[in-house]
């Protein structure tokens, strides 16, 4: 350390001196950067974490950060305001709520939807909701109402995120009416209820672990012990814990409860004030615990719900974020000037922007929830989203929050030059325009099933379910699209999707290209083998009319992995209901263990045929899944693999939905004849 670098310092006791305050500026809340650093890394983490999962398993933690840090300053402010005037008042405190978070939010809204009238017209009705929703602070709610949670995918969904600005809008509305109500019974006692406040935030942690459903999430009746019922809804046990204000309220309340202890100039009138360099140690403790968990702890995956998450994973966020706090706020401490750096500075002020703005342009560039970013589709999206930020926080959101607006409007009209009036009058009838064909366009939109949807509504109709099958409660008809016209009505002579061919019909070749037929069945439920029989999962569900077409019984299911068929293809060998071939496309919803492959396949071990599909997803499991079933494929005589990954690529035309995975009509045609190929039928 150099000379002047002590100079500046100084020695401890000059150092408590010059910290002390009057105790007329006791109640002050200095501008505190360390605070605004501490953010930048916060939202960070979060636009990580939203362009790819992978990257920062636990980047969303962010957010908890964020709630931290919002406990603790509001809550601050109303202390500090309440020993200044003696009093709380609560209008001027929602009007600077007000204009700090809605010019930004409203911006962002008109944005969204104009581009989606624009370009996705589509999806104008289905953000309906999530534009009403927005704009009353309500969306985590809204979100767990309609099941299209914080890790659901497939949609586009530009307003998902808004969920956190809705629980910290609702703790704006609440907590000031509670202070104004504690404050009233003294400041000198507030600390005491900082105690209770704690206690507060360990009967969430405690509920939270205790409703949390560890396993896998599927659907109600797969695993309806990670779902609850409300008014006839299937409501996600796991999104209601991460969404509900009541849940996340556990780091508002550590914030706030920390504000009740620690005011940072108050600090520095007692014992603490020389203590800095211990308290840097602590931040450091806490940095370090952030990145840690931001490296390791999963909200969501294949497997279920992140354990560490839900059992006490939020309460340890919220207490590493205390200790970094505590540090960049202790006015002898070196933490506030390292995270109070220009860049950090510059992102953290800023971080409100980035956050509301990030999501929306990644939405415009993947178009479909859940799919991850490529690098040069993230660079790409933070220089998109670092200049709308800064755009909208030097000309709307700063001008509007310090009332430099409306001195410029009153300028402006009392000005003798017309030009500047005549490009305001007409840049405002232009966003005037806009405006009125958005909200049109917006309330009147029909409440469309997207593509993807229809196409996987119209390959239910041509499943069956083999559980059903298995279990006799099919009823006639059920075994299929086509069982209605056998072939003797038809004159077709393949096998239709409800074909029973006896067990003495000799199995087919994979080299075979001849068709083979089977003779005329009278009934839809099966007393015999079924000759093509297709199990699989969502992309198989898109390709059931195709593969029904050319005679095959096809089971497949939104979400399905392979461990769930492997009691129901145990009972369908028991009952010798396996015939020629059984087509398997299982793997895109998660990891496959090798006990789990090996169980699945020993149920199918008498069949002649078993054809095994790899799986094309840009999912971190895939590769392994793949390699898998690229060595079952070497094991016995009757695997074959059907190298889906690869030959996807030969597909003609525009073969895949947004998502990259599910098949559009020609990729159903293709997928379908690949496989046909492969059983000459």
């Amino acid at each position: 350390m150099t000379a002047g670098a002590l100079e500046q310092r100084g020695t401890p006791a000059q150092a408590d001196r010059r910290h002390a305050p009057d105790r007329s500026q006791i109640s002050r809340v200095p501008y505190l950067p360390g605070l605004d650093g501490l953010r930048a890394l916060a939202v960070v983490a979060v636009m990580v974490y939203h362009a790819d999962s992978t990257w920062l398993p636990g980047g969303f933690l962010g957010v908890e950060v964020f709630f931290v840090i919002s406990g603790y300053l509001i809550t601050l402010l109303l202390i500090a305001e309440r020993e200044r005037t003696g009093r709380v008042d609560l209008g001027r405190f929602w009007l600077r709520r007000a204009k700090r978070l809605l010019p930004a939010l409203f911006v962002m809204l008109f944005i969204v939807v104009c581009y989606t009238a624009l370009f996705r017209s589509d999806a104008l009705g289905q953000i309906r909701g999530d534009v009403v929703a927005s704009v009353f602070y309500v969306t985590n709610w809204y979100q767990i109402w309609v099941g299209q949670g914080y890790s659901a995918s497939g949609d586009f969904a530009p307003l998902r995120h808004l969920w956190s600005l809705a629980v910290e809008e609702q703790f704006y509305l609440l907590w000031p009416l509670v202070m104004a109500a504690m404050l009233r019974v003294g400041p000198r006692r507030i600390a005491a209820a900082a105690r209770w406040l704690v206690v507060a935030t360990v009967v969430v942690t405690v509920a939270i672990a205790v409703l949390y459903h560890p396993g896998r999430i599927v659907d109600c009746e797969t695993t309806p012990a990670a779902f609850a019922t409300l008014a006839d809804r299937c409501i996600s046990k796991a999104d209601a814990l991460y969404l509900s204000t009541v849940t996340r309220s556990g780091g508002l309340l550590l914030g706030a409860a920390f504000a009740m202890l620690w005011r940072p100039v108050a600090v520095m009138r007692g014992r603490l004030r020389s203590k800095g360099p211990a308290i840097d140690l602590l931040a450091a403790a806490g940095l370090v615990g952030l990145g840690a968990m931001t490296w390791r702890v999963d909200f969501v995956t294949p497997s279920g719900a992140g354990a560490i998450l839900f059992r006490g994973g939020f309460f340890l966020t919220g207490m590493l974020t205390v200790l970094v706090i505590a540090a960049v706020t202790h006015q002898a401490a070196r933490s506030g000037a390292v995270l109070g750096n220009p860049i950090f500075l510059w992102v953290g002020t800023r971080s409100y922007g980035l956050y509301l703005y990030h999501w929306p342009i990644y939405q415009m560039i993947r178009q479909v929830a859940g799919n991850p970013l490529t690098l040069t589709e993230f660079a790409g999206a933070m220089v998109a989203t670092a200049a709308i930020t800064e755009a909208s926080y030097r000309w709307i959101e700063t001008p509007i929050r310090t009332g430099h607006a409306l001195v410029w409007w009153r300028a402006l009209r009392k000005s003798r030059d017309p030009l500047p009036r005549r490009i305001m009058l007409t840049a405002g009838a232009s966003c005037a325009a806009l405006v009125l064909f958005s909200t049109v366009s917006l309330a009147t939109a029909p409440l469309e099933r997207t593509d993807l949807e229809l196409s996987l509504a119209a390959g239910e109709e041509a499943t069956t379910d083999l559980d059903d099958l298995v279990s006799g409660d099919l009823v006639d008809g059920d075994l299929g699209a086509d069982d209605a016209e056998s072939p003797s009505a038809t004159g077709n002579s393949t096998t239709p999707s409800s074909a029973v061919v006896p067990a003495a019909t000799p199995p087919v070749t994979p080299a075979s290209s001849t068709t083979t037929t089977a003779p005329p069945v009278t009934t839809t439920i099966p007393t015999e083998p079924i000759a093509y029989l297709a199990i699989g999962d969502s992309v198989m569900l898109g390709a059931a009319p195709a593969l029904a077409e050319r005679g095959m019984v096809v089971d497949a299911a939104v979400s399905r992995q392979m461990i769930d068929m492997i009691p129901v293809l145990e009972q369908f060998r028991d009952q010798g209901l396996f015939g020629l071939a059984v087509v398997v496309h299982l793997g895109t919803n998660g990891p496959i263990s090798q006990s789990t492959l090996d169980s699945f396949l020993a149920t199918m071990n008498g069949v002649p045929n078993v054809i095994l599909l790899t799986d094309k997803a840009d999912r971190g499991w895939i590769a392994d899944n793949n390699a898998l079933l690229r060595a079952a494929d070497l094991e016995g005589d009757n695997k074959i693999l059907l190298d889906w990954e690869v030959r996807s690529a030969e597909c003609p035309g525009q073969c895949f939905y947004g998502d990259g995975i599910h098949l559009r009509p020609e990729g159903q045609k293709f997928y379908a004849d690949l496989i046909s190929d492969i059983l000459g039928i």
